[in-house]
């Protein structure tokens, strides 16, 4: 049979990566050849036990796996014990001669036949010290294929099947006599010095081919096997209409049709539980003749019924290093199963998650016909001015203790009394594994099910749009990793372990990356394939989840110009980067014309300006995320070096109009109140160190960074002084980067927020208070779309925002003063006119100055800001009238109820106080609104009219 070389899986390696290894410890098997029922002793030395933390040499373990014939890890010896505390059964024993022994029988050992191949390696007891690993063949004399490498070889009748073999005895490579029967039928002979390589040309019957070797001068053979299948390929045009992925029937819920894309591919399968999982000829896919693309239509589906599949890909010659066969789930999955993570998605999260196949491997498919579509409650949402947007960024794992979509749900009177009206989430797309950040795609249209369901995060979404709040997605396109299956469907795999980078047949992937920045496997966006997957990525989350704007991650890795290490290149004007940008960014406009599109480029202005400008005249305009952490936590610290923010501003960039998302903290940068509170100025009697005043001047920092026109970012739970750094390990220890165990920048965060009620700390909540303020400035005073000057250098920033077309009756005027040393200073305020100045911090309107002298200093304590405009603003807006007459009837209800009054926003609770049902409108008096869907109990009743509202009782039986 044949023997594929699989290396330790990835589980495994995650146990023993902080074991040191000892590379030099020596192995060696008696008999060097053998069968799996023959015993065998296995000897180590060059091994100082010592360092083992074995003092009389008795301490040593042998740590062993498996094999079967065909080359699959079947699994660990079961007496192995744990990694931390070896079995004593699986002691080494000292010869006391600098040796160690061991002795078994394959079988008997692993309690199991057909054993191909045994991995092993000496290990301490509690797993600080290990030996490299060792492979061994079983068998006196192992074939070993080169070609194929796929246990199935798909051709047409009267095709070609190459091979490449070789054999190994004793652990040497032998040369000798190989001979290749079908169907026990000899159809080819030769000698192989040290590789036999044949092909057998004009194949025209299925059947088992095998390949069998005799080294010279023996009487022992060995051999591998591999089937052929006779499969006859239908050209058929692919029907108008169609894209890659699934096409479901709009009037007949038995049928879909899935096309996949495989340029130099030969044949596809099509496998799933349609077939159970053994396709047929039947199920071999259509080709297009015109394209290199593979459909099926399959019927008989089950409407509402879950099903899976993958395709199964066959190349008969592929380049070098590649396999014959992958199977692999639907590049354009909406949602996938993973044997690897499913296991560990909280039920709570994503109920009644389907199961994953048995008898398969790497993620599948999911294929549902017949599905119940999402019943938006927003159909129309009209999103927030660019000029005016306030975004939120979260990270869903990080954010609450369920790490879910309804943690959000439930907090979304959070976001809103905040005055934020956009959230940006980080990755949200099928990541690999469960703990991560998100950008580690590898589907880049199925929602990771981690965090919820499709409908839950519609819900979300919804929710958000009732409350007058955008969601922006981030997506990372740069990228993708090993569990993708356009970097899988054409690998280089040169273990045949199933993964790989990409080969050069790739047509989305680089081989080798194209700038400085890369991680994972680098998209080519010069290619179409890439480009079109791209714009259906865009066009699903647009159409399908209504998402009001993407964050594009690292876009300076859009280029083909450069070098992994031309760190030079990567950061200078690249034309075909910003070609191709405009061109994405064009797309997503002719979807939804007002789509919010923000690049992560953090790169030269003049490269920048072509984005942010870009057909600036129709209102549009890419965004451009505009750090200024190390500038702004310079202030909070209360240092005066490298501490001016003017390029918080759009105009010191050259954007012609305020499209810069500027922010002081992001998930990328280490926590301003961190470096507060460890690192901040502590001058007189005044320390920055101490916890709440540290708190006190994040108040300062909001004034001078929100208030700047155009739209700002906040990352989550700045407004609550989060001093937690983001190098935060899992056990609660911080371990900056440099550490010896990682930077723990990725770990799952601790969630202080909520579990020490944060929200109510009035130093915290302060802060929270005061930005929310300025949130309502921002969006509700046209002032603040106006022109800016920021005069910043040292501790005392001053910002003047003006609009001049504005009436003097109005708010036209604002002056921002801040002080951020250590002791109180006179700050010059340069009033643009004497007069009547109101303090716009103050919620009554009620706080004014009489400015004679546009020039006369204010005191300012430190830490503190002051703002003025020369007229008021409250905000606020006539109340509900006639409060105390509101009535819900019937109540009790079982279908519907209506109210007395018109009315603009209805929210109904839970007595948990969890969220179950909102519409936002305006809704004329005796508007029914029905809550048959909802369960029986007592419920909570907000209405919102005229910004203010009354809450009401609600029974439904």
């Amino acid at each position: 049979m044949k023997h594929k070389l699989l290396s330790i899986p990835f589980l495994f390696f995650l146990v023993v990566l902080s074991a040191q290894t000892q590379d030099d410890v020596v192995f060696d098997i008696s008999p060097s050849a053998f069968e799996e029922n023959e015993e065998i002793t296995i000897t180590v030395s060059n091994l100082d036990a010592s360092i083992w933390g074995s003092t009389d040499g008795e301490d040593i373990y042998l740590w062993s796996w498996y094999f079967d014939t065909n080359g699959n890890q079947v699994g660990d010896s079961p007496t192995n014990g744990d990694w931390t505390n070896s079995n004593e059964v699986q002691k080494f024993t000292n010869n006391n001669d600098g040796t160690y022994t061991f002795t078994l029988t394959p079988t008997s050992f692993f309690n199991d036949t057909g054993i191909g191949q045994i991995g092993m390696l000496v290990k301490s007891d509690d797993g600080s010290q290990q030996s490299q690993d060792e492979l061994f063949y079983v068998g006196i004399v192992t074939l070993i294929l080169n070609n194929p490498t796929s246990d199935t070889v798909i051709i047409e009748s009267g095709g070609n099947v190459p091979i490449s073999a070789y054999m190994i005895s004793g652990g040497n490579t032998e040369v000798g006599n190989f001979e290749v029967f079908l169907n026990n039928n000899s159809v080819a002979t030769g000698t192989g010095f040290p590789n036999y390589g044949t092909t057998i040309t004009n194949v025209t019957e299925s059947g088992t081919m095998r390949v069998v070797g005799t080294p010279f001068g023996s009487t022992e053979s060995g051999e591998a096997t591999f089937e052929v299948v006779i499969a006859s390929l239908t050209l058929e045009a692919l029907p108008a209409g169609l894209v890659d992925g699934i096409n479901y029937n709009d009037s007949d819920a038995t049928k879909a049709t899935l096309v996949v894309d495989a340029p130099n591919k030969d044949f596809v399968y099509l496998a799933g539980s349609f077939n159970n999982w053994n396709p047929y000829s039947s199920h071999l896919m259509k080709k297009d003749p015109s394209s290199s693309k593979f459909w099926l239509e399959v019927t008989g589906l089950t409407p509402g019924e879950i099903n899976t599949y993958q395709y199964w890909i066959y190349d008969n010659s592929p380049v070098s290093n590649s396999p014959n066969e992958v199977k692999t789930a639907d590049p354009y999955s909406t949602l996938v199963l993973s044997p690897f993570d499913d296991p560990w998605i909280p039920t709570s999260s994503y109920p009644n998650l389907p199961a994953y196949p048995a008898g398969q491997e790497r993620e599948v498919t999911v294929l549902q016909t017949g599905q119940t579509e999402y019943n938006w409650q927003v159909t129309n949402f009209t999103k927030p001015k660019k000029e005016d947007l306030v975004i939120y960024e979260v990270l869903i794992r990080d954010f609450d203790g369920d790490r879910n979509y309804q943690d959000l749900i439930d907090k979304i009177d959070y976001f809103k009394e905040l005055n934020v009206n956009a959230i940006e989430l980080m990755p949200v797309m099928e990541y690999e594994g469960n703990e991560s950040w998100g950008y580690n795609t590898a589907f880049h249209m199925a929602l990771d099910k981690f965090y919820g369901t499709e409908d839950k995060f519609k819900e979300f979404v919804d929710t958000c749009h009732q409350n007058g709040i955008a969601v922006i997605l981030d997506i990372a396109l740069n990228h993708a990793f090993g569990r993708n299956p356009m970097v899988r469907m054409w690998m280089d795999d040169p273990d045949g372990d199933g993964w790989g980078g990409p080969s050069s047949e790739n047509p989305y992937f680089n081989q080798t990356a194209r700038h400085s920045y890369n991680v994972g496997n680098d998209f080519n966006h010069q290619q179409p394939m890439t480009q079109n997957y791209v714009q259906r990525v865009v066009q699903h989350w647009i159409e399908e989840f209504h998402i009001d704007g993407f964050r594009w991650d690292l876009t300076k890795g859009f280029t083909q110009n450069c070098s992994g290490s031309d760190e030079g290149c990567t950061n200078s004007y690249q034309q075909d980067r910003v070609d191709i940008l405009k061109q994405y960014a064009d797309y997503s406009w002719s979807l939804d014309p007002d789509h919010y599109v923000i690049f992560e480029h953090l790169g030269q202005d003049g490269e920048e300006q072509q984005w942010a400008n870009y057909r600036i005249g129709e209102g549009k305009g890419i965004m451009m995320w505009g750090i200024m952490n190390s500038q702004y936590n310079q202030l909070t610290m209360g240092y005066s070096t490298n501490s001016n923010i003017n390029r918080m501003g759009h105009e010191s960039r050259g954007f012609s109009a305020p499209r810069l998302v500027g922010y002081a903290e992001s998930h990328d940068e280490e926590r301003l109140m961190y470096r507060n509170v460890q690192f901040g100025n502590s001058s007189g009697g005044y320390d920055v160190r101490d916890l709440n005043t540290a708190l006190n001047r994040m108040s300062a920092l909001g004034a001078v960074t929100l208030t700047i026109p155009g739209p700002k970012m906040i990352w989550h739970f700045g407004e609550l002084g989060m001093e937690n750094s983001i190098f935060t390990c899992n056990n609660g220890t911080v371990n900056e980067p440099g550490g010896t165990d990682g930077d723990c920048k990725l770990d799952t965060k601790p969630q202080p927020q909520w579990v020490n009620d944060w929200p109510n700390d009035p130093s915290r909540a302060q802060v929270y208070s005061d930005w929310a303020r300025l949130n309502a400035l921002k969006i509700q005073e046209a002032v603040f779309e106006g022109n800016y000057s920021i005069d910043s250098g040292d501790l005392t920033p001053r910002i003047f925002i003006w609009d001049d077309a504005l009436p003097s009756t109005e708010l036209k005027n604002v002056v921002i003063l801040a002080n951020f040393d250590v002791v109180a200073q006179n700050i010059v305020p340069d009033f643009p006119y004497t007069g009547t100045w109101y303090d716009l911090m103050d919620d009554t309107g009620s706080s004014s100055i009489n400015v004679s002298n546009t020039t006369a200093p204010f005191n300012i304590p430190p830490g503190e800001f002051r703002i003025y405009g020369n007229a008021s603003t409250t905000l606020s807006v006539d109340s509900m009238e006639n409060v105390s007459n509101l009535q819900l009837y019937p109540n009790p209800t079982q279908d519907t109820f209506k109210i007395n009054q018109p009315i603009d926003t209805i929210t109904i609770y839970d007595t948990t106080g969890k969220l179950i049902y909102q519409e936002k409108g305006q809704f004329d008096t005796n508007h029914e609104f029905d809550v048959s869907k909802i369960s029986n109990g007592l419920y909570l009743v907000k209405i919102d009219a005229n910004n203010s509202s009354v809450t009401k009782q609600l029974i439904i039986n």
